[in-house]
């Protein structure tokens, strides 16, 4: 038996295999799933159906591995050369000790940078709350007017139309044609959407396309795009692409299908379901019609019966035999107010004779006429009287009127408007009037002589 020393009981000593079963564990666990880009080399694939290539860039590069059970899923042919974008686990070899990455997912780097910017836009309108539930729209239960934007010219209009002539052929359909791949797709898609829901002419709007990579798809991936479905104010379905492929507007929209097929189907009732809704409704109106009937018909009979009982002819001779004691009474009522309204004539005839107008109207006239004697005598006296009183006036006012002074032969000296009673205040040459008793003396001042008092 071999003796062991100290320094060598101490030591951890690994085989090969415990070595690079450990190593592969650390790799695996410490890092995990990772992302990596670079540029495919040595690339074969061989009968196996496995995929063996190194990705490299300008320094260095790793081997790598992608199992045919994981690369069936790729869409497109990888070859030397071609920059990809690679997701798997850090690994190692056993059998060889060599370092590389198992890959399960691979796709073009171009693409790669798509599905980030996808991520990015997705989770900043989902912050933003356009994707919650309570800001979806209902899809009416039977669209008379169903709008389309899509291509013209593609196929998936041609499917839409298809199904919705199967299942809802007696709606109108609209289409308002747009681009759906290239630069200029996000703005047209856009204007469509915008039109539609600004004529407001359909009652639900499907916005399709058929499949494509996600650069073919990347106008629905727009913020754009996705905010012209979130702001539209009609129900909206988007089925863009198929079943595998999703993009924003899938989020965005009131409803979203996996293939534009889907969405007219989901946009529409199933005409054979409505034709059995239908038929059922019938039948159960039928049921109730019968029953109904049946009702009314009893209620028929009821009645029948009760009018039998209170036959109108019946009634109408109680009433008109009520009617002639109603007119006898009324005539005797009629002779009996007659009878006393003519005595309370009679009564108001003789006491408008004993107060007849036409006595206190003679009465009155006599009245009058003395009235007016007496006042035509007083007025006469009166008239008399005054004009006396007038001629004695008139006398003495005639007698001390300068008029009849200048009758006798006198006469009124004026000078600037005013009777000269002094000669002393006239001069020769002095313009003056002299009034007469009939009419005025213009002349002028010769000569003035005064009194011995004034001189």
């Amino acid at each position: 038996m071999a003796v062991m020393s100290v320094s060598e009981s101490k030591r951890r000593i690994y085989t090969v295999s415990r070595l690079n079963q450990e190593v592969q564990s650390a790799l695996e666990s410490g890092f995990g799933m990772i992302w990596l880009q670079g540029e495919l080399s040595n690339f074969s694939r061989p009968a196996s159906g496995h995929f063996y290539f190194s990705l490299k860039d300008s320094r260095s590069q790793i081997r790598c591995a992608m199992f045919k059970g994981r690369n069936r899923y790729i869409d497109f042919e990888p070859q030397s050369g071609d920059e990809v974008l690679v997701r798997g686990k850090l690994g190692l070899y056993a059998a060889r000790g060599d370092f590389q990455l198992i890959v399960e997912h691979m796709e073009p780097a171009g693409s790669g940078k798509l599905q980030m910017q996808f991520e990015a836009t997705k989770k900043k309108l989902d912050e933003l709350g356009w994707f919650e539930t309570e800001n979806k729209q209902p899809l009416p239960d039977m669209p008379q007017r169903i709008g389309v934007v899509t291509s013209g010219t593609g196929a998936a209009i041609r499917d839409v139309l298809k199904v919705l002539a199967r299942r809802c052929p007696q709606a109108q359909i609209i289409v308002y044609p747009t681009l759906v791949q290239g630069a200029a797709a996000a703005p047209n898609i856009v204007s469509a959407i915008q039109a539609a829901d600004r004529r407001n002419e359909v009652d639900v709007l499907l916005l399709v396309r058929g499949g494509g990579s996600l650069e073919d798809l990347w106008a629905f991936n727009e913020e754009t795009v996705a905010r012209a479905v979130h702001e539209c104010s009609l129900p909206l379905v988007c089925g863009v692409g198929h079943e595998v492929d999703v993009t924003i507007c899938d989020f965005v929209a009131d409803l979203r299908a996996p293939t534009p097929s889907a969405a007219a189907e989901m946009a529409t009732p199933d005409g054979e379901i409505m034709e059995q809704r239908v038929l059922s409704a019938r039948a159960a109106l039928r049921r109730l019609l019968g029953t109904k009937l049946s009702l009314h018909q009893s209620q028929l009979h009821s009645l029948s019966e009760r009018l039998q009982m209170r036959h109108p002819q019946r009634l109408i001779e109680d009433r008109e035999q009520r009617i002639d004691e109603l007119d006898n009474r009324l005539q005797l009522t009629m002779q009996s107010l007659t009878r006393t309204k003519r005595v309370h004539l009679q009564n108001l005839t003789d006491r408008l004779n004993t107060h007849s107008p036409t006595l206190q109207l003679s009465r009155l006239s006599a009245a009058l006429t003395n009235t007016e004697l007496r006042l035509n005598s007083a007025i006469e006296k009166q008239l008399t009287s005054s004009r006396n009183r007038w001629t004695l006036a008139s006398r003495a006012l005639d007698t001390v009127s300068p008029l009849a002074t200048l009758d006798r032969g006198f006469a009124v000296v004026k000078h600037k408007q005013k009777v000269v009673s002094n000669a002393a205040k006239l001069a020769p040459g002095d313009q003056i009037t002299t009034q007469v008793a009939h009419g005025l003396i213009h002349s002028k001042v010769q000569k003035v002589e005064l009194d011995e008092e004034n001189t």
